[in-house]
Formats: structure tokens, sequence, C-alpha cells
């Protein structure tokens, strides 16, 4: 039975899907035409006539499948894992597993290693396509085993944090976001250790040791480099097996705790305090003092007293009860204001980042404006994490209707497409607002420190205005077009982390091997296809549209031309706003118009 039967019947059942190949055959395909197109790349831009340059090549490729395998394999375990939990919950059938013979160890082990299931068939599957690269020259069998060690562990890491914080919270929201936000914590915490915050030896140690210890984007780093002689002589010692080892002593703990605390945290308080898994949310009080209250209440609330039975004064619902809802209760748990504290320090962080780079500029008597590429690097995580928990709020907004049988409703009531929609969304950014404000606020403060010009200060307010409003349009219609809650998120978080990954995939490219625009065009077709194929798979393969095929295969062509428009010099940088706001913007509508009018929901048995 290996883990346990939950994990036995996720083996037995996975191979009679066809996704499970499909998904494979697709990943290795994905990184073979990413190999081809680089190769042509660089054969159209450089002459290449001596063995060394097919091994330069190997050793500058290789590097980039090796993070981009790590970046994959980090977030779809933390995503799979935590879905797969917060599935179970908003569906009511954890507390069925609860009530059977399971043991802790095999519930816990076995949700998480049958979500992780998919994760690890794909890195099997792409290690022959690493040791083929090995073939090219330049890279050594031992760099593509520490690669894989590192990958492997960090992968096991993100499963086991995403399942614990999948059982200990009730929402699915507060699962994602804590999940996306740990992870980030994760990776940029130790880069401000590396930095020497808390000095250059903390506790006798070298910080960019302990950078490299703990931290997954580091140890990869080091994985990729081969193993060389020092001046004196000695080889050079890998941090891979340390990293590897904390790694699973991460996971092993994570697993430890979450055993041990399955059957506290779950069911949930509002269950043990008689209320509905789906009713009012408990007070701060705690669920004893909300028992008692409700008990005082009924007992109060006689028809010849009162026609008013709820606890509380009544409370008048607007005219769209949908966005009432979700703007005026905690619909997505108490817990939310947890995930504004933690998106606080991190904002915080990136402004103080922001601050000082400025500031020392100024001191320094250097240019301001040549110092903002330097401090972008803070601004830019904080600009995809907001998109990222924009998205998650949307697409959970939907499958937590849907799971919890209250979306069927709705579609029964007078209620008109419209209000439920724009109701939708207006919770979102509601609940989300300090995501949205707060980046703009920064690049307000980059337009007042005079960092940029006025020019470029709409630029970066209306394209990320765009960018967030595609991101929420996107979880909604994503979220109405799968009925399976855990496909719907990991569709909705997917295409936004692939549009990311490549486009920092192809900047990556383009700089690397620089040369004349048409030489690269005609490599990255093919490139662009495969983005357009998936964008439509994604968005439009359930319902399809003539306007979303055309804005699925038109956004990475005018992604690829923002993108050279963005490396050219001096940038042109009205033409990369124009073809970004326009892409997008039809993209938005093209989601959004037809929800408005249609509402087509993907039900049960459709």
């Amino acid at each position: 039975m290996l883990v346990g039967p939950v994990f036995t019947r996720e083996v037995v059942t996975a191979p009679r899907r066809a996704r499970l190949f499909i998904s494979r055959a697709a990943y290795v395909l994905a990184l073979l035409v990413l190999m081809c197109t680089a190769w042509l790349v660089l054969a159209g831009t450089q002459t290449i006539s001596a063995v060394g340059d097919v091994a330069r090549f190997g050793s500058s490729l290789f590097p980039l499948l090796a993070c981009i395998q790590l970046a994959l394999a980090v977030f779809f375990s933390a995503l799979l894992a935590a879905s797969a939990v917060s599935q179970e919950k908003d569906r009511r059938t954890l507390i069925l597993l609860l009530l059977t013979n399971l043991t802790n160890s095999e519930l816990v082990l076995g949700k998480l290693l049958a979500s992780l299931l998919n994760v690890l068939v794909l890195l099997a599957a792409a290690l022959p396509l690493l040791m083929l690269s090995a073939l090219l020259g330049g890279i050594g069998f031992d760099q593509i085993a520490r690669v894989m060690a590192v990958t492997v562990a960090s992968a096991l890491a993100a499963g086991s944090l995403g399942s614990t914080l999948a059982l200990w919270r009730e929402k699915t929201f507060q699962t994602l976001a804590l999940t996306t936000l740990a992870i980030v914590f994760w990776l940029a915490g130790w880069e401000i250790v590396r930095a020497g915050v808390l000095g250059a030896a903390p506790v006798g140690i070298a910080c960019e040791e302990w950078a490299s210890w703990f931290s997954p984007w580091r140890a990869m780093l080091d994985a990729v480099r081969p193993m060389v002689s020092d001046s004196v002589g000695g080889t050079v010692v890998s941090v891979v097996p340390a990293f590897a080892a904390i790694a699973v002593g991460i996971s092993v703990l994570l697993n430890l705790i979450a055993i041990g605390r399955v059957r506290v945290w779950n069911p949930s308080r509002q269950a043990h305090a008689g209320q509905d898994v789906g009713a009012t949310q408990e007070s701060i009080w705690g669920a004893q003092h909300d028992l008692a209250r409700d008990e005082a209440a009924q007992d109060e609330a006689r028809p010849d007293v009162s026609v008013h039975a709820a606890p509380g004064k009544l409370r008048r619902v607007w005219n769209n009860p949908i966005l009432w809802r979700e703007t005026r209760t905690w619909a997505y748990g108490r817990k939310v204001l947890v995930i504004r504290a933690a998106y606080l320090v991190l904002f915080a962080l990136a402004a103080v980042v922001l601050h000082q780079t400025i500031e020392g500029a100024a001191a320094g008597g250097r240019d301001v404006s040549r110092e903002i590429p330097v401090a972008a690097t803070a601004l830019i995580p904080l600009f995809l994490l907001s998109l990222m928990l924009i998205n998650a709020m949307a697409v959970t907004s939907i499958t937590t209707e849907r799971d919890g049988r209250s979306l069927d409703l709705l579609l029964v009531t007078d209620l008109t497409a419209k209000e439920i929609i724009f109701g939708k969304l207006g919770g979102v950014f509601y609940n989300t607002k300090e995501m949205v404000i707060l980046p703009l606020l920064l690049i307000g403060y980059l337009r007042w420190a005079g960092g940029i010009t006025t020019e470029n200060l709409i630029y970066l307010m209306g394209g990320l205005t765009v960018i967030n409003l595609f991101g929420a349009v996107t979880g909604i219609h994503v979220g109405m077009n799968y009925f399976n809650s855990r496909s719907a998120i990991a569709v909705s978080q997917g295409t936004l982390f692939f549009l990311t990954l490549g486009i920092v995939t192809c900047m990556w490219i383009l700089f690397a091997f620089r040369g004349s625009f048409p030489m690269q065009l005609q490599p990255f077709l093919a490139f662009m296809l495969g983005g357009g194929v998936g964008l439509y798979l994604a968005l439009g393969g359930r319902h399809h549209s003539r306007a979303i095929a055309l804005a699925a295969f038109g956004c990475p062509i005018a992604t690829f031309y923002a993108i050279t428009c963005f490396l050219l010099d001096p940038p042109h940088t009205l033409a990369m706003f124009s073809v970004v706001v326009i892409t997008y913007a039809f993209t938005t509508a093209a989601m959004l118009v037809p929800a408005l009018h249609a509402f087509d929901v993907e039900m049960e048995g459709r």
C-alpha cells in the first residue's frame, strides 16, 4: 500500500487519464523547442566554426533549463498540494476521510505524494533530455545530478508547505495566498541575508553560504557550476548536499506538524460549534462565545417580540447582494488580515530598497534615472506577487461557490449575469486593494524622486492597471469554465505563471544571443506558436471563441514585439505600451463580454 490507500489510488488511476501522458509529452516538447529556438538564434547571429562554440552554447543553455525546471517544480508542487487539500475541504469530503480508519500519516503523506506525483513524473520525463544536452559539451553528468537533487528537494519542501497550510486554513484563498507569500519570503529573505543585512558572517558563517544552504535559487546557481579546483589544488565542495538535507529536514518537520495537528485543525471550529461549515464566520472571541451568543439570540427571538431572529443589528443588503457579501462580510475569512499584513511587510522591504537606491545615487552625485534598473529588481517581484494574489482571489471566488453548492442557488435566482460578474470583480479588487494601490504608490514615488518621467509614469500605471484587470478577469473566466476546482486553480495561476516565465525566457535568449532582429524572429515563431496554443487551450479549450483564439495567438506575438522594443537602445516605450495595453485589454474583453451576456458556467455532467 506504499504510504496508504490515498496515494495508492492516485498511482492506480493516474495512468488512466490521458492528461498525464499529454502533460508529460508537452513538457518535454516545450523544453526541446526552447533548446532548438536558442540554437537557431545562436546559429543565425554568430558563426559556429569549432566544437568549443557548441560546448559554450551547452554550458550557457543548461543553467536556463535548470532554472526554468526549478521554477516550475516549486510553483506547481506548492499549488497542486495546496489546491488538492483545499478542494477536499470545500467539497466537505475531508471530514469523510477523517471518519475512516486512515491514520494521520496515511492521510497527510498520501495527499502530499498524490499531488506531487504529476510533478515527479514530469521531472523524470525531462531527465533524458538533460542527459542529451550533456552531449553538446560543457556540461558534466555530476552537474545534472546536482540539479535534479536541488529540484526534487525544493519541490518536496514547497509541496509540504502547501499541504500543511491547506490542512491548517479553512478558506482556499487563504491557503493559496499564504503559500505564495511563504515562498516569496523563502526566496527574498535569504537574498536579504546574502546582501549582508544581518552582517557579513552571522554565527561565524559567511552570509553567502547561509543563502546557498537555505535558498533553492542560490543552491541551483551553485549546482549548475562545474566543480573545479581552486588555486591550492583542492576541489571546491558543492553546497547541494547541505541544501538537500536542509530541504528534506524542513519537509519532514512540516509533515510531522501536519500529522500531529490534522485532527485538531479539522473539522473547523465552526463544525465543532454546531454550525454548518458554510455558515456565518466565527468571531474573534472564539467558538464557545459564538455558541452562547447564538443560543441567547434564539431565546430572545420570539415571534411576539421581534421578527429579526439573527444575532446583531439588522443590516440592509445592497441592490447587488453579490457585491455586498464580497465587501461587507468576512466572505474569505478573518485570516485575510494576516495575508494583508504579510504583503505590507514585503511592500515595506521593496520600498526601503527603492529608497536606499535612490538616496545612494543622489548622495554619490549619480544620475537617479540610471539607478532605476537596479532598484526595479525589488519592484518586479512585488508586482508579480500582486498579480498572482489578485488572480487567486478571483478564481477562488468562483470555485468556492461551486464546491459549496451555492453557485447552483445563484443561477436560479433573479440575479443577472452582470450583477454576478461585476459583483465578484468588485469584491476581488476591494479585498485586494492593497495589492492594487500600493504598487501604484511606489511608481508615484519613482516620479517624485526624479527616477522616471511623467510619460513613463503614465505608461507604468496604465500598463499595471490593465494587467491587474486581465489577471482578475482571467480568474473569473477560468473559474466559470472548469468544473473541477483543482484544475481551475492550476490553469488560472499557471496561465499567468507561464506568461511571466515565457517573457523572462524570451528576454534571456534575446539578451544572451544578440544580433539581427530578422534572424531572431524566425526561430521564435515556433516558440510563440506553442505559447499561443497553450493559451488558447487554457482560456478557450472548453468553450470555443474566435475572439479568444485571436487573443491567444496574438498575445505571444505582441509580447515578443514589446520585449524587442524594450531591449532597443533607446527603448521604444510608446510602442511597447500601446501594444501591451491594446493586446491585453482585447483579451480581457474577449473573456468578459461572453460572461456578461451568456454567463455560461461549467456544471457537473456537461
